[in-house]
């Protein structure tokens, strides 16, 4: 009886989205079809971004789900070996294939993709490509086509999609509105919980390549709820790397909040909003300017930074939890702050993008620091500047218990001599470097204080092992900082 009435559910909400569908696409313009009376001017700008997150596609089969009247598939088509583009509404589709057929290498096929009829080869598309759908899909429903996705694509395929997370964005007028306005942290678990095994025994998962705010929306109109997410087919005994190590131990959601709670609100890095401005204030920012923070956190530098000074701030990192959490704090703050889970390490920009590159205590994670600020300079534009907090060591061989952190915790960490070296090898200009570790003291003591003042409420909303080992964490770099052994070291430098 249960799975009577289930069905009986997802049958009223696949009608219910296809009248809502059939009544904003009455005149079929690109207007119904972003739901906003300037979607022209946001196509122009907007497009363009979202086709260059996608991975390179050249001669290969695309699956374009929920294509609607086109806006991507001329674009798609271009370059695609063969590309299918699919749509449960026939007018969209039909006026797809009236602009877009005279493309050889396009199919375009009326159909629903939650049906259990619709059939595609497993293993036979390199790229699949929506934007705009799964909103409108129930939780389910994603979950179910989650996993058939996996299985159409071939190994090492990429899955790109992009949705409206937590409210709408359009001002279009609407009777009823059907839309899910999911937390993005829906979409990335159930990606990350895709698994899929052939017939040979090989277990296959999905790899989150990046996920960011779609920027056109941040800067016109200070809106951080368009959210894509690239995801790659690996093999499952191949996705052990980096990005699972920060998420599932050193930044899983329990340990950001536990460091939250110790630095501060929006930060997790050492003196939280004190160092923030006293670190800002070197900068000498102007409104306008743009400004890359790597290593960005759940993003509390960037709001300071945005609020205050009036800067456009892009805001990456290589943790999923961090950036999730950047993203719900940004919702409704109506700055210019976007943010982007991805490896600094093989992202790029084009040169000259950037007036300001920010970074607070990350490049320990980084084990090429060398080719990362000759990126970083190509990046600035002439006259732009870099400001870099980061832990160092002194020179000569570590003590044992030092040595057992830094093995531990996978840092690279290097003496203030060679570090400066380093930022002058990449090209760069009055590079002045600063011993902070006395402020790193006082802000360690400070923190400690606080923890002692809310031991009470920090066990009853953690634990009492977690607040002892916090106080014995922040007691040990209080000892190594105050033997010279770790140093808090403060890097700002020009491009010429």
């Amino acid at each position: 009886m249960a799975s009577v009435v289930a069905a009986a559910q997802g049958e009223d909400e696949r009608q219910m989205q296809k009248t809502y569908w059939i009544e904003h696409s009455a005149d079929l313009s690109v207007e119904s079809m972003m739901l906003d009376s300037k979607a022209s001017d946001l196509d122009k700008e907007e497009r363009p971004e979202v086709l260059s997150l996608l991975p390179e596609f050249e001669g290969k089969s695309v699956l374009e789900l929920g294509a609607g009247i086109g806006r991507f598939t001329s674009e798609l088509a271009q370059k695609a070996g063969q590309l299918l583009a699919l749509d449960f509404i026939e007018s969209a589709i039909k006026k797809n294939e009236k602009t877009n057929g005279h493309h050889k290498n396009v199919k375009f096929m009326c159909a629903d993709v939650t049906s259990p009829d619709l059939h595609i080869s497993d293993g036979s598309v390199d790229l699949i490509f929506s934007n705009w759908l799964l909103m409108y899909l129930s939780d389910k429903e994603v979950k179910n086509l989650a996993e058939r996705m996996v299985k159409w694509l071939k190994d090492d395929g990429y899955i790109f999609f992009r949705e409206s997370c937590f409210h709408r964005s359009g001002d279009s007028k609407r009777k009823y509105n059907p839309t899910h306005y999911r937390e993005p942290r829906f979409y990335t678990k159930v990606f990350k919980e895709c698994h899929m095994n052939d017939g040979s025994g090989n277990s296959f998962e999905l790899s989150l390549v990046g996920c960011k705010c779609i920027g056109a929306y941040v800067r016109n109109k200070k809106n951080q709820n368009q959210i894509c997410w690239l995801w790659r087919k690996v093999r499952s005994q191949d996705d052990r790397g980096f990005q699972r190590f920060l998420d599932n131990f050193e930044y899983n959601h329990e340990s950001i909040f536990l460091y939250e709670r110790v630095y501060g609100q929006g930060f997790v890095s050492t003196g939280g909003s004190e160092t923030t401005k006293q670190v800002v204030a070197k900068l000498d920012l102007k409104p306008g300017q743009k400004v890359l923070d790597v290593g960005c956190g759940i993003g509390g530098d960037d709001f300071y930074m945005a609020e205050n000074f009036d800067v456009e701030v892009v805001g990456i990192d290589y943790s999923i939890n961090m950036i999730s959490l950047a993203i719900e704090r940004a919702i409704g703050l109506k700055c210019a702050v976007e943010f982007e889970c991805a490896d600094c390490t093989k992202k790029t920009y084009p040169d000259n993008t950037f007036d300001v590159i920010y970074t607070r205590d990350s490049m320990l994670h980084i084990q090429d620091k060398q080719t990362l600020f000759r990126s970083f300079y190509k990046w600035l534009k002439p006259g732009g500047k870099l400001l870099i907090t980061d832990y160092c060591k002194s020179a000569g061989s570590p003590s044992s218990e030092f040595a057992e952190y830094i093995k531990k915790g996978g840092y690279y960490l290097h003496d203030m001599k060679e570090y400066g070296q380093m930022i002058k090898n990449a090209g760069f200009d009055d590079v002045t470097a600063e011993d902070q570790s006395k402020q790193f003291l006082k802000s360690l003591q400070w923190e400690l204080h606080a923890l002692e003042k809310d031991k009470d409420r920090f066990i009853k909303d953690f634990s009492e092992e977690d607040y002892n080992k916090v106080v014995e964490k922040w007691k040990a770099k209080q000892a190594r900082g105050a033997s010279g052994e770790q140093i808090w070291s403060l890097f700002i430098a020009k491009k010429k």
